[in-house]
């Protein structure tokens, strides 16, 4: 992990977590929720909450000195339900990253 919940100077972006898996760079929204009757975590991450990890990525990549660096979004799912034990699934490559 390389940061947490990152927000640019300007707003209109956020991103949970900036990993780095090998050689990508990793983006990843979290969700959590305790159950799923309403639906599973990543259902939440919708095309609007899709573009606000896309902005906040665009502004992690002008930081760099690399912007042409791999980079993929993924969602973290946890769910949490009483007298159980937390269950968290990852979804790799679950929505575009930015172009």
């Amino acid at each position: 992990m390389l940061y947490r919940n990152f927000r640019p100077r300007r707003g209109g972006g956020e991103i949970d977590l900036v990993c780095r898996h090998r050689d990508t760079l990793v983006f990843v929204e979290v969700k959590t929720r305790s159950g799923v009757a309403y639906g599973r975590p990543a259902d939440a991450v919708d095309a609007e909450k899709q573009e606000l990890v896309r902005r906040g990525a665009r502004a992690w990549q002008r930081l760099l000195k690399d912007p042409e660096v791999r980079c993929r979004c993924d969602i973290v799912e946890v769910v949490t339900e009483p007298g159980k034990e937390p269950v968290c699934r990852v979804i790799t490559n679950a929505f575009s990253p930015p172009d």
